[in-house]
């Protein structure tokens, strides 16, 4: 039986209500055709320590999904930790629900983003003490900087959900996994909105009409972005979420080094090398190119 249009609206705005507020924020996104597969890219390596991998994912503007580049992002507070958003199937529409920032991985529909978010939690790395470590079995970082890794391959095959780049929860094709009770806990549990970085980012990509997929057919000349995102200059702009310790407040650096990093770190750098480094905390120039190797985004 074919519902009517209002019938339809009624039974999304019921379902929306039964969604935790800090799981949506901004804008209420539907659509009555699914995401296009995900794209496959090469990771950029981590250009230096504290940065989170937020991956590309395909968001909806004016003229249909486009792709929002992945991009190393500043963590808005010590402990912080990235749940992207997705795509979720329910009422006869493509819903949308924006990731969050919080102390745990929450639920994102099963989605394999690959580099760690491989559709159940995340093992791209972990907190220590207030810095964090980079596991390198899944991720990319520029080991001439970043020293605080280790490697762990065990991760991957306990978390993967197998669904051949399918960006989309549920519905005819999509993923079937429903929340584990870690992740309905995460998903339930104290939220931070993106930064202002993130949204300009995204921003950026619904404002160049070769990141729309009717233009790039799923092949966007700009993928992920070579330059991390911005810090913000501030504390994080929903402040600290009701219910977070003291060890996970907002802070104006994403990186905290010890004492023997902090001397290593601060020694003067040569007068060449001066430029660069002031700019890694620019805004983001998208320069990554989208790769064809079927083998990077799974990584």
């Amino acid at each position: 039986m074919r519902l009517s249009r209002p019938v339809r609206w009624l039974l999304l705005a019921v379902l929306v209500s039964l969604i935790p507020a800090s799981s949506y924020a901004g804008v209420f996104i539907s659509v009555g055709f699914a995401p296009p597969p995900l794209v496959v890219y090469s990771q950029p390596p981590c250009p230096q320590p504290g940065l989170m991998w937020t991956p590309g994912y395909w968001a909806y503007g004016p003229d249909g999904y486009f792709w929002v580049p992945g991009a190393w992002v500043p963590a808005p507070y010590a402990g912080a930790l990235w749940t992207p958003g997705y795509w979720g199937f329910s009422g006869g529409a493509y819903l949308w629900h924006p990731g969050y920032w919080g102390q745990t991985v929450g639920y994102y529909g099963g989605v394999n983003y690959g580099f760690g978010f491989f559709g159940l939690g995340f093992v791209g790395g972990a907190w220590h003490g207030g810095v964090f470590a980079y596991n390198t079995a899944v991720v990319h970082v520029n080991s001439m900087v970043v020293r605080n890794v280790y490697v762990d391959r065990t991760v991957i095959v306990n978390h993967t959900v197998v669904n051949n780049r399918v960006a989309y929860a549920g519905g005819p094709g999509g993923i079937n996994h429903l929340p584990t009770p870690e992740e309905r806990a995460a998903m339930n549990g104290p939220h931070m909105a993106a930064t202002s970085f993130q949204s300009q980012h995204e921003q950026q990509a619904r404002n160049d009409h070769g990141a729309y997929f009717n233009n790039n057919h799923g092949r966007p000349a700009v993928s992920a972005a070579s330059r991390p995102l911005a810090a913000e200059n501030h504390a994080a702009p929903m402040g600290r979420p009701n219910g977070m310790n003291n060890q996970a407040r907002p802070t104006n650096n994403a990186y905290r080094p010890n004492e023997t990093q902090s001397r290593q770190e601060n020694r003067p750098a040569p007068q060449a090398h001066q430029q660069p480094r002031q700019q890694e905390h620019q805004a983001p120039r998208n320069e990554q190119k989208s790769e064809s190797r079927g083998d990077e985004h799974h990584r």
